[in-house]
């Protein structure tokens, strides 16, 4: 299967299938150095752990995070890191009756156009289960992005249409710089940022807003009881990023982080700053406008997410993602065999009534493993830097 990895210097390969032995990940290019054990790893690891609440499935997983090589005695040794979890609570037989046809809104269908067979428990490697290895990995370069000052805060801004409100710690400018329809922020103040994340993990939905985060779910418990799904909206930001870090052509940052969280499997949609609100307004509108602030230079609005001409702005990068209703729902469905014939089915299982909230920390862990490739990349960008790296 090609398309595996992902990423240039900083590289992950993940593996693994929903009911196979376990999954994980093979990330290489980290620098040596960096501290990190199993411990730091399985907190992210928890954060989409199955089983937690009852808006995530019911099989119970551990997720327990083994590293098998890349790190002694508590660093990194700069050769390639092994990550593995090993899968404890596989019922392939809840499975079995799907292998005759396909279901709605997955990929049984392609996977069988595309090769022939497929491993129909679970979804196998299309499972959202594959995401084990993106947050194992994820963690190392959240870690690695730290010791850098940079810091990335995901959550639940939606779930239907029920929307997280303005809240202060998302704009840190004057009053007359806030936008009053979508939030957008040059920079967010490291106070503001804590704020964010302890709102955030205060709800069961990971959404900052507590009113709101009732509202869903009610909102959600309505829709298990019919049965049902629903999706939502993540919104991310990226602290603390220095100006200039990605690509002016193919490999623009916005570009590599739309593939990024696209090839996540639950996500249909991307958008970064002000996204498809731009195409309703004016240049004089979009445009942010450039502020000296304590001899630093400044936007008076972010419109453009953080990023320019496919290079980070200095303002810290924020874009939201689509998350569609998870596809395995308990009603009853229409669909056809593997003979074409059409049928009806009611599939059977463990399955998340809401993928948004499992989702959160997958977006950051491959927002991370992009942040940090880029940098990485960035580095031979200037003679200057490279001779002042190589000076004796």
């Amino acid at each position: 299967m090609a398309g595996s990895s992902f990423g240039t210097i900083f590289k992950v390969t993940t593996f693994g299938e929903s009911h196979g032995i376990g999954l994980g990940a093979v990330l290489d290019g980290c620098p040596a150095g960096l501290s990190i054990n199993e411990e730091i790893i399985q907190q992210y690891l928890n954060l989409r752990k199955p089983g937690q609440t009852k808006y995530s499935t019911p099989r119970k997983e551990q997720d327990k995070i083994r590293i098998l090589s890349g790190v002694f005695e508590g660093k990194t040794t700069g050769t390639p890191i092994l990550l593995l979890a090993e899968n404890e609570t596989q019922r392939s037989q809840d499975y079995s009756e799907i292998a005759s046809y396909y279901r709605p809104g997955h990929a049984d269908y392609t996977f069988d156009e595309k090769y022939g067979f497929r491993d129909y428990r679970g979804g196998g490697r299309s499972s959202g289960r594959e995401t084990l290895g993106r947050v194992a990995a994820g963690a190392v370069a959240i870690e690695f992005l730290k010791t850098l000052g940079i810091e990335i805060c995901a959550y639940t801004k939606s779930i239907g249409a029920i929307s997280c409100q303005k809240n202060d710690y998302i704009s840190n400018l004057s009053e007359d710089n806030r936008e009053t329809e979508t939030v957008l922020f040059d920079k967010i103040s490291q106070e503001g940022l804590e704020k964010l994340k302890a709102d955030k993990l205060a709800s069961p939905l990971f959404m900052p807003d507590a009113e709101a985060s009732l509202l869903a779910e009610d909102a959600l418990a309505a829709s298990m009881e019919n049965k049902d799904s629903m999706g939502g909206i993540i919104e991310c930001v990226v602290s603390g990023m220095p100006a200039g870090i990605g690509e002016p052509v193919f490999n623009k940052l916005d570009a590599t982080l739309a593939k990024a969280m696209l090839s996540i499997g639950a996500v249909k949609g991307f958008e970064l700053g002000a996204g498809f609100a731009v195409a309703e307004s004016k240049g004089s509108e979009n445009n942010d406008a450039f502020v000296p602030v304590n001899g630093e230079i400044r936007k008076a609005t972010n419109h453009a997410g953080g990023i320019l001409g496919g290079m980070s702005d200095g303002s810290d990068i924020i874009f939201r993602t689509a998350i569609k209703p998870t596809p395995s729902i308990f009603s009853e469905q229409s669909t056809v065999n593997k003979n074409g014939d059409a049928i009806s089915v009611e599939i059977k299982g463990r399955h998340d009534p809401i993928i948004v909230p499992r989702a959160v920390v997958v977006v950051e862990a491959m927002t991370a493993l992009t942040i940090a490739d880029a940098l990485l990349v960035n580095m031979h960008s200037k003679l200057n830097g490279i001779q002042e790296f190589y000076r004796k």
